[in-house]
C-alpha cells in the first residue's frame, strides 16, 4: 500500500509538471482579423517565432483593435490570451487602467517611430497614418483637405465603427482634432457622404475593392499593397492640408501571460527584424523597429503627412464615451 501511495503520488505531481510544461509550450495572442488573415502577417510571424521557441503560437481574432479590449472586460479573469496584439495608443490609458495588463520588463531601444517611445506596458509593432482611399477611376477630383472632402459631393465613403474598430475611432479622433467643439457640424456632412458603416476594416476594405463604394476610410500605405502585389496605381491616398491623424498599433502582455515566459519572448521578438521584415508588405503599415533590408522604394510614393495630428492615451481615455456619443448621436440620424 505504502510503495503504491508514492507511486500514485508520483504520478500525480509528474502529470502537474506535464500540465504546466504544456502551458509554457504555448502562447495564445488575441488579434484582429487582418492580422490572422492568409495575406496578413499572422501566418509569418507564428512560423518565424515558432521557430525559435520550440512551442505553438495560437492566434484568436475579433473583427478589429477596439474589439479586443472590449472581449477582454467581457472575458475578465477567465482569458485566455497572454498577448494581446492590435491595440493602438487611443485605447492603451483605458487598457492599463483595465488591469489586465503587466509591465513588460523589456527596453523598447529598438523602437523608432516618429515622437520615440516610452510606456512600461505596451510595445509598438507598427504605425501609419489614416487616410481617405479613392479609385482613380471613380474619382476625377479627389479631395485635397478634410473641408474639402466632407463638403465634397463626389462619391461615397465605406467607413468603420469606432465602438468596434481602431481605424474607426481614429477618423471621429482626426475630426475632433481639426474641428475641436465644431466636430458635431462635420459629422453631418460626414453623413451625406458615408454609404455604410461596418464593424472593422476588413468589411469596408472589401466593399471599397469589389467596386460597391469609390472610397474608403484606411491608411496613407494602403495603396502600397496595390502597387506590388496586384501591380496597379489605380487606389491612391487624398493628401489632406491639414494634416493626418496618426495610429501606433500595439502589443501588451496580460496579467495571465506575465506567468508565461513566452509572452515576454514574444514581445522581445516582436522588436527584432524577424518580425518587422513581415510588417510592411503584409499588414501594409510602417514598422516600428529595423527591418533587415530597406523597404520596397513604392513606400517612397506613398502620402508622407507633413502635419502628424495625434491626441494622447490620456485625452482620449477621458473623452472617448462622450465624443462617440456625439459621433453616434450625428450619424444615427
Amino acid at each position: 500500500m505504502h510503495r503504491l501511495t508514492l507511486f500514485a503520488l508520483s504520478t500525480a505531481v509528474l502529470a502537474g509538471f506535464s500540465h504546466v510544461a504544456q502551458a509554457q509550450d504555448k502562447l495564445t495572442v488575441y488579434t484582429y482579423e487582418s492580422f490572422t488573415a492568409e495575406w496578413g502577417p499572422g501566418p509569418k510571424v507564428k512560423e518565424a517565432f515558432e521557430a525559435t521557441c520550440a512551442c505553438e503560437v495560437d492566434f484568436v481574432s475579433v473583427a478589429d483593435g477596439v474589439a479586443l479590449l472590449n472581449r477582454l472586460r467581457l472575458e475578465g479573469g477567465r482569458t485566455d490570451a497572454d498577448i494581446v496584439l492590435g491595440l493602438d495608443t487611443n485605447l492603451t490609458a483605458e487598457a492599463k487602467d483595465s488591469g489586465f495588463f503587466a509591465p513588460h520588463g523589456l527596453s523598447t531601444d529598438a523602437i523608432d517611430i516618429p515622437g520615440g517611445w516610452s510606456d512600461d506596458t505596451f510595445i509598438p509593432f507598427d504605425y501609419g497614418y489614416f487616410a481617405v482611399i479613392y479609385d482613380t477611376d471613380a474619382i476625377e477630383n479627389p479631395p485635397t483637405s478634410m473641408h474639402d472632402f466632407l463638403k465634397g459631393r463626389e462619391g461615397m465613403i465605406a467607413i468603420q465603427d469606432p465602438r468596434t474598430s481602431t481605424p474607426g475611432l481614429g477618423l471621429m479622433l482626426w475630426i475632433r482634432k481639426i474641428y475641436g467643439d465644431l466636430a458635431s457640424e462635420a459629422y453631418e456632412e460626414l453623413q451625406k457622404r458615408v454609404l455604410t458603416v461596418t464593424p472593422g476594416w476588413s468589411e469596408s476594405y472589401a466593399l471599397f475593392t469589389s467596386g460597391e463604394v469609390p472610397m474608403v476610410l484606411s491608411y496613407t500605405t494602403s495603396p502600397a499593397y496595390h502597387m506590388i502585389a496586384e501591380g496597379t496605381d489605380r487606389y491612391q491616398a487624398a493628401e489632406f492640408s491639414e494634416g493626418h491623424y496618426m495610429q501606433i498599433e500595439v502589443a501588451g502582455m496580460t496579467t495571465k501571460g506575465a506567468d508565461n515566459p513566452l509572452a515576454a519572448q514574444f514581445l522581445e521578438f516582436m522588436m527584432s527584424p524577424a518580425f518587422q521584415d513581415v510588417i510592411p508588405e503584409t499588414n501594409w503599415m510602417l514598422p516600428a523597429a529595423a527591418t533587415s533590408e530597406p523597404l520596397d522604394p513604392v513606400f517612397d510614393k506613398m502620402v508622407h503627412p507633413e502635419k502628424s495630428l495625434l491626441f494622447t492615451p490620456e485625452e482620449v481615455a477621458e473623452n472617448r464615451e462622450a465624443w462617440v456619443e456625439e459621433w453616434l448621436e450625428v450619424m444615427s440620424r
